[in-house]
């Protein structure tokens, strides 16, 4: 673990050392932020030190090593818990910790898709510290990770965690590519066998869901096949939009608001609700 550890650490600085603006290259003192679950705060701490408060990270490596070695012991705890062996555990958290300066940088450009894709955003420190959807996405990445090597349980309360404090419920299942954004956030449900696409921006209220379920014995629902959308490339979805089933939205589509999806979508079309509701004026009484 010791040597895991200090290769992480080595990365990372390296990482930092790179960071040019708008990203922050100096610290600044933000209001701090108590009551996170350990890992999630150590995680924000570790992959944007400047911005949580953390900048003796990015310049003292003992520092950053006693944080690592603070994260793996939080880490291994869950991991144990689940998996109910000592060397599991072990293996999986050198695997997460090794894995930190990749996921690093993919939500470099997740704040960059942000920044990007949304008129509001003022400069990276909102996004990466108050956005709920970059807040989501970050623990997903994680948590993903957590789930491909078959920790489901432990990887399922972190996600849920992020549920609660942002209102985004994705599942740590689901397989996200690069350059992902979602605004504003509130309601918007991923399901576990969903797979996104690079440069995809999802809007508010939007749910990549199932539309039917199999039975198995017993009546008891399947599990473990695919359920849910698949999402290509540079893909936009509405706020309320639903895409229900294992249906396939190719790349370059534009899905507008509320619109209802549960068949296949082709590359470079733009889906709409055609007949908008009508407006009935009332007549005055008296």
């Amino acid at each position: 673990m010791n040597k895991t550890i200090t290769e992480t650490a080595l990365q990372l600085q390296e990482s930092y050392a790179k960071d040019r603006e708008p990203f922050a290259t100096r610290a600044k003192r933000y209001p701090e932020r108590p009551g996170k679950a350990p890992e999630i705060a150590s995680l924000e701490r570790i992959l944007f030190p400047l911005y949580w408060n953390a900048e003796e990270l990015t310049v003292d490596s003992e520092a950053l090593v006693a944080q690592l070695h603070e994260f793996a012991k939080v880490l291994q705890h869950g991991i144990e818990a689940e998996s109910l062996n000592e060397a599991t555990a072990l293996a999986t958290a050198k695997s997460l910790l090794s894995s930190l300066p990749l996921i690093r940088e993919q939500l470099k450009k997740d704040a960059e898709a942000a920044f990007a894709g949304d008129p509001a955003a003022g400069d990276h420190v909102q996004i990466i510290r108050s956005y709920p959807g970059f807040a989501a996405v970050l623990v997903q990445r994680f948590a993903h990770l957590l789930y491909t090597e078959r920790i489901t349980s432990y990887a399922r309360e972190l996600t849920e965690i992020a549920h609660s404090a942002t209102g985004i419920d994705i599942h740590p299942g689901a397989r996200i590519g690069s350059n992902f954004f979602i605004d504003h956030g509130t309601g918007v449900v991923i399901g576990e066998t969903a797979q996104i696409g690079s440069y995809v921006r999802l809007y508010q209220g939007v749910t990549l869901g199932a539309l039917h379920f199999m039975k198995g014995d017993g009546g008891v629902l399947r599990k473990g096949y695919k359920r849910h959308p698949t999402i290509g490339d540079s893909v936009v979805v509405g706020a309320g939009a639903k895409i229900l089933g294992p249906v396939t939205i190719a790349s370059n589509v534009s899905i507008g608001a509320n619109a209802w999806i549960e068949e296949d979508i082709p590359p470079n079309t733009s889906v709409f609700i055609a007949e908008h509701p009508k407006l009935l004026r009332k007549e005055k009484l008296g």
